[in-house]
């Protein structure tokens, strides 16, 4: 299957890494953008397929047979209009892959799905960590424990790392929010998929309530939101997104009436190696943990040596050290899920249907993240069963994303 990439960042190139372990797909093509010439460089060289090099998106749409999109947030809408168009004007697409999350808002979100639907194109909904191995794996190995004990009821989810690579990812205008839309949409869908039955449907649960906070605990110090300023181009001072946030949602299982609860903790302050994604579930007479941080690689580099290290990040994402006892994950981008997540999209897409994980799953998860905001803006839990809670959630704008969460963090 040939890919073609609208976006050439950090994330298109995480993914074309995770490509390179997949048959049965070539990266045919990418957009004119900035860093899209070193991306096809590094495509090329890996001999993950032609790359070459489009100057409009109608051009790339005739070239490739699904399209994944990776630019900021704030530019998606208009990105999938002009696949639509292409396809409207000719282009025999067989899907569109979106990287979460689906939008900044629900309106957003809903567009995205609208827009898909118009010109019948099937969807991937790219959240990687339900893709994880160590996820599906503890589902295999706890099925016939559930089958006997009950399912879990409990289940912890968090993200953590120092802060995003992109300026855009600061601004809260750009990309709807801080923390809580970046990272808490992970947490929010592993932690739905882990509670739900592994012999169920992906939103068998219901969602009954939620609540959160979100904080600026870090980035909102002077010190470092002078050097947000300095480095990313983003004031707090005037602008602030959270760097923390932590909530709890509530679900029924609709068939036995059971309450279960996933709780999210995310964050852009975390002070240790790097990128630690921990999730762990309770169940009646059994648990799971997952924890990256915990890798069968350590290294050891002392003071004289860390002179040579050119690049901390080698070892681990966002790691935030080069020097001393040093956590390696030789294989990020099947850790995290991102490798199997791009071979479900292969056999669905070549199969005409929807991945495991389609935009419209992409919309719940979208609404959970929204109500999460809510909750945290009016300090009280919201009702998720109520339908005036539920048609609210359908326009809101959190006062973070429209650039008003002063009084809110600082």
């Amino acid at each position: 299957m040939k890919i073609g990439f609208i976006g050439a960042g950090f994330i298109a190139r995480f993914q074309a890494v995770a490509i390179e372990q997949v048959r049965g797909i070539e990266i045919a093509g990418l957009t004119r953008r900035r860093g899209s010439e070193a991306l096809a460089a590094f495509c090329r060289e890996r001999g993950l397929g032609e790359a070459r090099i489009f100057d409009s998106i109608g051009a790339l749409a005739n070239h490739v047979d699904a399209i994944a999109i990776y630019v900021p947030n704030y530019a998606r809408i208009e990105v999938m209009e002009q696949i639509v168009a292409a396809v409207q004007a000719g282009a025999a697409l067989k899907g569109v892959i979106l990287d979460k999350p689906l939008g900044r808002n629900m309106q957003e979100a809903r567009r995205m799905v609208e827009l898909a639907r118009s010109a019948n194109l099937r969807t991937a909904y790219f959240e990687n960590q339900i893709h994880m191995r160590a996820i599906r794996t503890q589902r295999e190995q706890l099925l016939p424990v559930m089958r006997s004990m009950g399912p879990l009821t409990l289940t912890r989810s968090a993200e953590e790392h120092g802060g995003p690579h992109e300026g855009w990812f600061w601004d809260p205008t750009r990309q709807g929010g801080g923390v809580l839309l970046d990272m808490g949409c992970h947490s929010i869908a592993v932690g739905r998929h882990v509670l739900t039955p592994p012999d169920k449907d992906l939103l068998f649960l219901k969602p009954v309530s939620v609540s959160a906070e979100v904080g600026l605990l870090k980035w909102g110090q002077p010190h470092w939101r002078e050097q947000l300023l300095k480095t990313r181009g983003v004031d707090y001072a005037k602008t602030p997104a959270e760097d923390f946030a932590t909530g709890m949602i509530t679900y029924r299982n609709p068939e036995t009436g059971q309450l279960v609860k996933a709780q999210f903790t995310d964050s852009w302050m975390f002070e240790k190696q790097g990128l630690r994604l921990f999730m762990d579930g309770m169940g009646p007479g059994y648990a799971f943990e997952v924890n990256t941080l915990i890798s069968s690689l350590s290294i050891f580099i002392g003071d004289v040596a860390a002179q040579a290290i050119a690049d901390q990040e080698a070892a681990l994402e966002k790691a935030t050290a080069s020097r001393g006892l040093l956590a390696v994950q030789y294989n990020e981008a099947d850790l995290y899920g991102y490798t199997d997540e791009n071979r479900d999209m292969l056999q669905a897409f070549s199969a005409g249907r929807d991945a495991m994980l389609s935009w419209e799953y992409g919309l719940e998860i979208q609404r959970l993240v929204m109500a999460s905001y809510l909750a945290a803006e009016r300090g009280r839990t919201l009702d998720l069963t109520d339908p005036a809670v539920l048609a609210e959630l359908e326009t809101y704008v959190p006062a973070i994303q429209q650039g008003r969460g002063h009084d809110q963090l600082l």
